[in-house]
């Protein structure tokens, strides 16, 4: 795809990017750079977005767990609530771990999300309970399922793998989950073995997750995995990955570390690949005090084999 129509970057300073079309309106939230509080933007048209004012939802606890990087909110609406998906460590205080990262969920039960009352669900239980984040979830032949990244103990040389569960509501599993990809690819394991940020996308017969892999900096991007509509999603064997990633640093382009997407249509039903990637190769310091991974927008097209084609980062406009 070549359409460079929308200005980019369409929001500074949001990493792990997700927009959402509901009720005729539009919705953005994101990772801020003091990972420090929940963010929540609505506009009436996708430009709108832009300038929207951006309202705190929640903000960390001063103790004790939720307390530390408040990272990859995501909004979903399930049945009649709307629910926030986020990760958080414990607070940095002198008994706190501020790396003991788990997965939580904020509840609001009124119409609009940028009103009414966001409440806490806690934490999403797994049954090994380790590092894990990038909760998103999503719903498919009746039944709604959770996908999310976790590190598995057992498992040596790799940080966190792909799972994927039913839930029973919108903060608990239904049944043990089930690994659906872990790093085992070159591109996948470049600085660090990561698959994290899924994303679902069904369409043409199959459910497709997109997920991020390696390292954050110019070698972080985007893998797929696919299966068919119809097959049992919580058996393994049901789900193929793209032997090469889908949408990469583009150096030509200017666009670096391209990843942690979600998905979105514009208003003439345009699909919408929305992520965070830098305009720089470096980065000086430490990459989680870097606040340059900004949110971009841009369309994307689907191959004859009903597969979704990203083409590559289009430069800044």
């Amino acid at each position: 795809m070549t359409d460079n129509s929308f200005p980019n970057p369409f929001i500074l300073e949001r990493a792990d990017p997700q927009i959402l079309r509901h009720g005729g309106r539009y919705f953005f939230t994101a990772t801020v750079p003091a990972y420090d509080r929940i963010v929540l933007r609505g506009a009436d048209t996708l430009d709108g977005l832009r300038t929207a004012a951006e309202t705190t939802i929640w903000v960390r606890h001063p103790e004790g767990a939720m307390g530390s990087h408040i990272w990859a909110p995501e909004l979903h609406r399930v049945g009649d609530g709307w629910y926030v998906y986020f990760a958080a460590g414990e607070a940095a205080t002198a008994t706190g771990d501020v790396w003991k990262i788990r997965m939580y969920v904020l509840e609001n039960l009124n119409d609009d999300p940028l009103t009414g009352e966001w409440t806490e669900k806690g934490r999403i239980a797994t049954p090994v309970d380790s590092f894990s984040l990038d909760a998103t979830t999503f719903a498919h032949g009746g039944t709604q399922y959770l996908c999310w990244a976790q590190h598995d103990p057992e498992l040596k040389g790799s940080n966190t793998s792909l799972y994927l569960a039913a839930l029973a509501n919108p903060w608990t599993l239904a049944g043990d989950p089930v690994e659906i990809s872990r790093p085992e690819l070159d591109w996948e394991t470049v600085r660090f073995a990561v698959n994290e940020g899924p994303y679902a996308l069904v369409r043409n017969g199959k459910v497709f997750i997109t997920y991020s892999a390696s390292g954050t900096g110019a070698e972080y991007c985007v893998g797929l995995l696919s299966a068919d509509a119809d097959a049992d999603l919580l058996d393994p064997a049901s789900w193929s990955k793209s032997p090469v990633p889908v949408f990469t640093t583009n150096a030509a382009n200017g666009i670096y570390g391209p990843g942690h997407n979600a998905f979105t249509t514009a208003e003439d039903g345009t699909d919408l690949l929305v992520f965070h990637a830098r305009a720089y190769e470096e980065i000086t310091g430490d990459p989680l005090d870097n606040p340059d991974r900004h949110c971009r927008i841009q369309p994307f097209g689907w191959r004859a084999d009903g597969t979704p084609d990203f083409g590559e980062p289009l430069p800044e406009s």
